[in-house]
């Protein structure tokens, strides 16, 4: 079963390359892929949330919940499961970006940005939380049109970052402190 999992990734990753990419969208799923390196995108969301009074409470679990992804999904489950990035084994793939310098499974990236668009989406107006999603999302496929990880790394990572961010918010509002800006 798993072999056919991995054969799977492998061709959904092939088919991809030969009727996805395009030069005029390379550049574009680049930029959009580095938004989400080190999560800082979703830093600079939390950090700036902290400023206001009003979105403070968002900003506090948006860091929770990188944090909580940074620990589960870069720490433990990339070491655990010691996943060699699909450019280095996938016959006739190509990456068209910068040689990830980590393991592949989960998606760091995808882990990241679901958890604080998870989060961002429950606390906060839909309108904010829809965009925080769609840019979630977007994070998440251009990994796989830059040929830096196998789908089921982004799946695991967006669903992994989903349940962190469900976590936290339920952990905070449990204690009676989480405040809503949905207003």
């Amino acid at each position: 079963m798993l072999e056919r999992i991995k054969d799977l990734d492998g061709y959904l990753l092939l088919w991809i390359q030969e009727y996805v990419r395009i030069e005029a969208l390379t550049p574009v799923a680049t930029f959009i892929t580095h938004l989400g390196d080190r999560g800082w995108i979703w830093i600079a969301v939390g950090i700036g949330c902290l400023f206001f009074a009003k979105w403070r409470h968002t900003g506090i679990l948006v860091m929770a919940s990188l944090l909580g992804s940074l620990l589960l999904n870069n720490m433990i489950l990339k070491h655990w499961v010691a996943r060699i990035r699909p450019y280095e084994v996938v016959e006739g793939l190509s990456r068209l970006i910068e040689a990830q310098h980590d393991l592949s499974f989960p998606s760091g990236h995808a882990g990241s940005s679901f958890a604080a668009a998870t989060v961002i989406y429950l606390t906060c107006p839909r309108k904010y939380g829809v965009l925080a999603l769609m840019l979630a999302t977007g994070i998440g496929l251009s990994r796989l049109y830059l040929g830096v990880h196998y789908p089921t790394d982004v799946l695991a990572g967006g669903v992994i970052g989903v349940g962190i961010g469900m976590v936290v918010c339920k952990v905070r509002k449990r204690e009676g402190s989480i405040t809503s800006v949905k207003s």
